[in-house]
């Protein structure tokens, strides 16, 4: 199904549907007043809701109803079929609902109604909110700007505080080496609100770096010699590009990127180059590569491995995305490292020289721990943080790419730098903030976009003793299973997003 509403498909629920039409514990599609309506139901009861993901317009009728939800099939976001709420990130705004009636057998879809996306109704089962009156997140990130909508989401009354020194933040990240960069999107799609939104929902957002954390009396020292006072302090401070040191870097034609300051800048040189070198086949290189091909550049991946992302998809799905980029032109050189950077040209570990008029690195990142090291919290490749998100210090909470929790699936502690687990945990840590002592326990996923083919994953897989493939990647109809001892610790697929969505729900569920 297109998500384009303008070509409306079923019935006119408007005009009535039987109730035996509508699947028990399913749905069904249809219209009412020109917009596209899904139907669900549960029992007796008939909910109507949006037919459009608001997250990227993916059509809801693809998705799995779970209960009292919906889950998106593109970018597993979910949403209440009662409320319309979105209850779990990419989705920041609820889904539009229509009124139903019960008339005998029929079922009648009657006035729409919608409501501002921070309405406090979520559902806090606890009785917090008069112990924390001041909150302050330290970054605007993912994490940060999702937990901070989240506080108003719940009811809270008190401050909330945002500290974060990137001019621009918050926004849309992974549209950065994505749809942005490849100059399909513009730049208005890049900010997650409308300007004046933050202020409307009295989200103050303090552009400035944070300096220090006194945990004794309860307050964030940051630059300039300001002092934010807090009963909870939330840790979302992120990652940065993990910087090369070779000759040459410092040359005005290498760029890395990490914020909408660096997409810009890749943007505004790609203008001017015919020619790229990308260090680095890890996610954020091979999306950029793939965007700068479709703006028309030359571009060359300069990397160590010998199969590009195969610790993290395996060797099957590491040569195929391979072979999609080479198929648009991209041109590898692997198990290369670059030994300097010339002001037109990467010289290789091999001597080989690629002339170029950019380069931009792409080798990773690394959390950004320098404020909760200083401040004595227990660090672990990462801020060690209970089920609840909880640090070593009552009170501090981290979250996103900084933070190491238990996950109950794999049975490990992990540590995933992924814009939707940010966002996810940012929402959790602010309800255990007011409370609600909610163990994090959402299934990590993750996608990732190479020319017309996207991968989705689900689950965690760090090592694995077998790879289960189903199907052929080169037909893009495929899902790979990572197995240890015979356990699903992760799926990753492509053209399979109710495969997908299917393995997030057994995995949450205990199921096998």
């Amino acid at each position: 199904m297109s998500s384009d509403d303008s070509k409306l498909r079923g019935k006119d629920f408007a005009q009535g549907v039987l109730l035996s039409e509508i699947p028990d514990g399913g749905m069904l599609l249809g219209n009412a007043g020109g917009e596209a309506v899904l139907l669900s139901r549960r029992g007796e009861e008939v909910f109507a809701i949006s037919a459009t993901c608001t997250h990227h317009s993916a059509p809801l009728a693809d998705g799995v109803i779970d209960g009292d939800t919906i889950r998106c099939p593109w970018h597993h976001a979910c949403f209440s079929v009662r409320t319309g709420e979105a209850l779990r990130a990419p989705a920041l705004a609820p889904v539009a609902c229509w009124h139903v009636e019960r008339r005998g057998e029929q079922i009648v879809v009657t006035e729409k109604f919608e409501r501002d996306s921070l309405a406090p109704i979520f559902p806090v089962p606890f009785d917090h909110l008069g112990e924390v009156r001041r909150v302050v997140i330290v970054g605007a990130g993912a994490a940060g700007s999702a937990a901070a909508e989240m506080l108003r989401r719940c009811g809270f009354i008190g401050t909330v505080t945002v500290v974060d020194e990137d001019p621009d933040s918050p926004y849309d990240r992974p549209n950065l080496s994505k749809d942005f960069l490849a100059g399909t999107a513009t730049e208005e799609w890049i900010p997650l609100r409308p300007e004046g939104f933050y202020a409307k929902h009295k989200i103050e957002i303090v552009r400035a770096s944070a300096s220090r954390i006194d945990i004794v009396k309860k307050r964030l020292e940051i630059a300039g010699g300001a002092r934010l006072p807090f009963d909870a302090l939330l840790l979302a401070t992120g990652a940065s590009p993990v910087q090369l040191h070779l000759p040459g870097i410092e040359l005005p034609l290498v760029q890395y990127l990490r914020s909408l300051a660096d997409s810009r800048a890749i943007i505004a040189a790609a203008a001017r180059a015919k020619r790229v070198v990308v260090i680095g086949s890890s996610f954020i290189g091979l999306e950029v590569a793939a965007s700068l091909r479709a703006r028309g550049l030359e571009v060359h991946i300069v990397a160590p491995e010998a199969v590009p992302l195969e610790r993290v998809l395996g060797a099957g799905l590491g040569a195929f995305i391979r072979s999609v980029h080479e198929s648009h032109g991209v041109v590898f050189h692997l198990e290369r490292k670059p030994a300097r950077i010339e002001p037109a040209a990467v010289v290789l570990d091999d001597g080989t020289r690629i002339g170029t008029d950019l380069v931009v690195i792409g080798v990773g990142v690394r959390p950004r721990l320098a404020l909760a090291e200083e401040a004595g919290l227990a660090l672990d490749r990462g801020v060690s943080v209970n089920e609840y998100l909880e640090t070593s210090v009552a009170g501090i909470y981290a979250v996103g790419d900084i933070a190491r929790w238990p996950d109950p699936h794999s049975g490990e502690r992990i540590r995933v730098e992924h814009w939707v687990v940010a966002q996810r945990m940012g929402q959790a840590a602010a309800r255990n903030i007011l409370g609600a002592r909610e163990r994090f326990d959402q299934v990590p996923f993750f996608w990732s976009a190479h020319f017309d083919v996207s991968i989705n994953y689900v689950g965690h897989a760090e090592t694995w003793d077998a790879l289960v493939t189903n199907g052929s990647a080169d037909q893009r109809d495929v899902a790979v299973r990572f197995e240890r001892a015979g356990k699903l610790l992760a799926l990753a697929t492509i053209s399979r997003d109710g495969e997908s969505l299917n393995a997030e729900l057994a995995m949450e569920h205990g199921e096998p």
